[in-house]
């Protein structure tokens, strides 16, 4: 299996360095690839950080590229579930992965983060 890095996805979906992007989509469009979540969560981090992405774009990118047919992902309903969560409330990429795994697969968070904790009480109560 093939693995692209976060500056691979970030030349893709971006489109801003002329000498990549022939190169970045035609591996991401056509080998198959596999995303870890570590580089999902960097080129989150990335797009927030240093280009200053809304994060419903980021969301709408990032959902929009896994679901692609040649890419895989250790689990996509996790990441997208985790990717809407943190288009839609203010906590960092890792606390919604976070929250996904609590919400999905029940797993138990276990964390000192406040608004993390509030979500998950939520997600308990609801």
């Amino acid at each position: 299996m093939n693995i692209v890095d976060a500056n691979m996805i970030l030349r893709y979906l971006l489109q801003d360095a002329i000498q990549f992007i022939d190169q970045a989509s035609e591996k991401i469009e056509n080998y198959p690839i596999f995303i870890p979540n570590e580089v999902i969560t960097e080129v989150v981090y990335v797009l927030e950080k240093v280009y200053k992405v809304d994060r419903p774009l980021i969301y709408d990118s990032l959902r929009n590229l896994l679901t692609y047919s040649n890419i895989t992902t250790h689990d996509r309903s996790i990441l997208v579930e985790a990717l809407k969560v943190y288009s839609e409330i203010k906590i960092d990429f890792v606390d919604s992965l976070l929250f996904a795994y609590s919400k999905i697969e029940g797993h138990t968070v276990f964390t000192f983060d406040k608004k993390l904790n509030q979500l998950l009480d939520e997600l308990r109560n609801a």
